[in-house]
């Protein structure tokens, strides 16, 4: 690619770009190139149309350069731009987090769903990585109080930051430790979480974007991938007050496990599976008894 001796212009850079990417096996490879881009230039991805004969300045096209060998060794856009939207949030998101997807905003709306009509409810978000659940059932629903919990303090770092930038009001406190081991003694009204759930063996199946750049604390959980939510069910049972909610996210072809193992606790009611918009299984509720 030579780019000292002659002008990009948006729809030409665009082109190339798709192409150079397509050959590395990267995925949607001109939408990547066009949010590249956008992000250069501030603007919105439907916007780059508007401007497609613009030309690129030397240093527009410097950084954009740096950005387009990020993402050709499979960095994820959200690292790359520093950013991922999640609801009504944009929140700052690198490598010490997972990044927020769209199955975790559906997690978020069935507690929303659920909590409808109740008041100064209080929830724990275990395992809160970048913030997001907590930030969002602090800002959206009816909740007096939202504690978030993680074992990583570089995750934790993350979410207090994420807090100051994006919710600063937001009634919501990060605790350091183990699943639910910061609230023990507390009751809550809801358990809600986005645990580690992919099997050790599904590793080499995963993008690299997700494989190589993503923390394996927060994907991982032993072969089966049911480890942390083994832990977790009965820890959840203990601390949730009666009538109370536990919702978590699963992986696709956990459902019959995780309602077993919830069933062992004889603690709660009729688990129910939800799917995610693929069909797939992908989030349980429970109410304790």
């Amino acid at each position: 690619m030579s780019t000292e001796t002659r002008v990009w212009t948006v729809v030409e850079m665009i082109r190339w770009t798709a192409d150079y990417l397509g050959a590395r096996n990267v995925h949607n490879a001109r939408l990547n190139a066009e949010l590249l881009l956008a992000g250069v230039l501030k603007l919105k991805r439907l916007d780059l149309y508007l401007q497609f004969d613009r030309p690129l300045s030397p240093e527009e096209l410097a950084e954009y350069k740096e950005r387009l060998r990020r993402r050709a060794r499979r960095e994820p856009l959200q690292y790359i731009d520093g950013t991922a939207a999640f609801r009504d949030l944009v929140l700052r998101v690198d490598p010490r987090v997972l990044i927020p997807r769209p199955e975790t905003e559906q997690l978020v709306q069935e507690v929303l769903d659920w909590s409808r009509g109740r008041h100064d409810l209080v929830a724990v978000d275990v395992g809160t990585g970048s913030g997001a659940i907590a930030l969002a059932l602090a800002t959206e629903g009816p909740f007096a109080r939202v504690i978030a919990t993680d074992a990583q303090a570089e995750a934790l770092a993350a979410a207090k930051e994420n807090h100051a930038h994006v919710a600063p009001a937001a009634p919501v406190e990060f605790r350091h430790g183990d699943l639910l081991a910061p609230v023990r003694g507390e009751r809550f009204d809801v358990v809600v979480s986005n645990p580690p759930y992919v099997g050790d063996e599904e590793a080499a199946a995963l993008d690299p974007e997700v494989r190589d750049w993503e923390p394996r604390t927060a994907l991982f959980a032993g072969v089966g991938g049911m480890d942390v939510i083994r832990r977790l069910v009965p820890q959840a049972a203990e601390a949730l007050k009666p009538g109370g909610l536990l919702a978590m996210e699963i992986g696709a072809a956990q459902g019959s496990a995780v309602v077993a193992v919830i069933e062992e606790t004889s603690a709660f009611g009729a688990p129910r599976v939800r799917p995610d918009l693929a069909g797939r299984d992908r989030i349980v509720l429970a109410e304790r008894l």
